[in-house]
């Protein structure tokens, strides 16, 4: 039995990943920003070989130097981001979970790119950029 589903906002593209998330962050990078339209992006990680897409693949782009991205063609809706040097790991977009609220958010990572206009009020830690830079 899968641990979670989800998809896009249009249902074209389903996907489901066992084990457990892990990492859950809040990513407020510029490259977040743009690949979504949001301020910041809620990723949850999975390990690669413990997730699949159920339905037709989605479009992927690479949008830096080995990392990819994946969307609906049909919808937009940003899906994964997968870099070359953590080959073991995909993160999902964690509000396209069936059910976000299981796997809340541990921190924010990439705070040096917060817009200045987004205050959140929670207490969860801050990294400059990735976990460790605190």
């Amino acid at each position: 039995m899968s641990s979670a589903t989800g998809g896009c906002l249009c249902g074209t593209i389903r996907y489901e990943a066992f084990g457990p998330g892990n990492h859950a962050t809040l990513c407020h990078c510029s490259s977040c920003r743009r690949a979504s339209g949001a301020p910041l992006v809620a990723w949850v990680t999975f390990g690669r070989t413990d997730f699949r897409f159920t339905t037709s693949p989605p479009t992927s782009f690479e949008s830096s130097t080995g990392v990819t991205r994946t969307f609906c063609p049909k919808c937009g809706s940003p899906l994964t981001y997968a870099r070359d040097d953590l080959a073991d790991e995909i993160d999902v977009t964690l509000a396209t979970l069936d059910h976000p609220e299981t796997m809340p958010p541990a921190d924010h990572t990439w705070d040096d790119e917060r817009l200045p206009w987004l205050e959140s009020g929670d207490s969860l830690p801050r990294f400059r950029r990735s976990r460790g830079e605190s």
